[in-house]
């Protein structure tokens, strides 16, 4: 066996529907992108999950389903949406900071959920609860090893930033030790809490930090048996731009019926859909997916438009380099991994 690193392009018709079952928290993670001003503070009731759930479903193609909050698990009726969604046909992932509220464990089972996918931002309590929350190191590991133990299939998110990028190295043996064998690194995004919290220690990290830490990082955790994802971010040379909302279908889905596109968009009111009585609808008037087909230099429109201090250029004005869409990503790992 050998490691292969590769950028997985958009494959044609590929689905992925990221639903938010409500925007409520027991945490206040500094770099949390929910904005309950643009997403609403309702909670997504079990009627509603249904009838959701079967107006995103297309059993004759592979549908990938993220539930999400805020935290889900504090969905009293997250077991009920995870079944619902197997049966439908899904490909079920739960994204949790680990507090499993409801006993979602027992209320749930590995067959009825491909992953559970913990968010942790540091190898330690001293890195990661500055940002999540004094003792969430703790809670969220003892809730990994508590699902590996009954049989889950784990992932482990980690969100980047200045406040935890040198620590990004030392996440290697603790994967190792709890057992988690996919990891995925995240660039942070400038949206909710960290768009207002701009410039201070939790920013995003520059080009240079990312390019020197990320991928190095990446291929550690790979030999050491873990699979690797992580956004694209800065295209190579010869590498082709593509916008995923030209040539994949990925539905962010809000509490207050509000469905993005992009997820660059979303502390803003230009959803392309909405959800109205049931019915997926589109909206009129200057919505992202105008946006799309736009070619720029700079690669992403949105980027462009809407982080536009990710970007440098030269003496004549011309980008240095190009970002990629946010929803390309880089795979490394052992090959036939997944």
């Amino acid at each position: 066996m050998s490691i292969s690193s590769r950028t997985v392009g958009f494959k044609p018709g590929e689905r992925n529907v990221f639903l938010h079952i409500l925007t409520a928290c027991n945490l206040s993670c500094r770099h949390c992108y929910i904005n309950r001003g643009q997403h609403g503070t309702e909670m997504v009731d079990r009627l509603q999950l249904e009838t959701w759930l079967e107006l995103f479903a297309d059993p004759g193609r592979r549908s990938n389903l993220i539930l999400l909050g805020g935290e889900p698990t504090l969905h009293p009726d997250l077991p009920f949406a995870v079944r619902r969604s197997k049966e439908l046909g899904y490909s079920v992932t739960v994204d949790t900071n680990g507090y499993l509220f409801h006993d979602f464990l027992a209320r749930t089972s590995p067959q009825d959920l491909d992953y559970l996918s913990f968010s942790l931002d540091g190898p330690d309590a001293q890195t990661n609860d500055p940002i999540r929350g004094d003792g969430v190191f703790t809670v969220c590991t003892r809730g990994i090893a508590r699902a590996i133990a009954a049989g889950f299939n784990v992932s482990l998110i980690y969100t980047v930033s200045e406040k935890n990028l040198d620590a990004l190295p030392r996440m290697v043996p603790l994967l190792q030790q709890l057992g988690v064998r996919r990891w995925f690194i995240q660039v942070l995004g400038l949206r909710g809490n960290s768009a207002k919290s701009e410039g201070d220690e939790t920013s995003r990290v520059s080009r240079r930090r990312w390019l020197e830490t990320v991928p190095e990082v990446a291929a550690q955790a790979a030999a050491a048996g873990v699979h690797v994802i992580y956004p694209q971010v800065f295209l190579e040379q010869g590498e082709t731009f593509e916008c995923a909302g030209n040539v994949a279908e990925n539905y962010f889905v809000f509490p207050n019926g509000r469905v993005y596109r992009c997820p660059l968009c979303e502390d803003y009111p230009v959803n392309a859909l909405r959800i109205e009585e049931g019915r997926l609808l589109p909206n009129d008037g200057l919505t992202e997916d105008r946006f799309f087909a736009l070619d720029i230099p700079e690669g992403c429109v949105m980027n462009k438009l809407l982080q536009p201090d990710t970007l440098e250029y030269d003496e004549h004005g011309r980008p240095r380099y190009r970002i990629s869409c946010c929803l390309l990503k880089r795979e490394i790992g052992w090959q036939g991994a997944g």
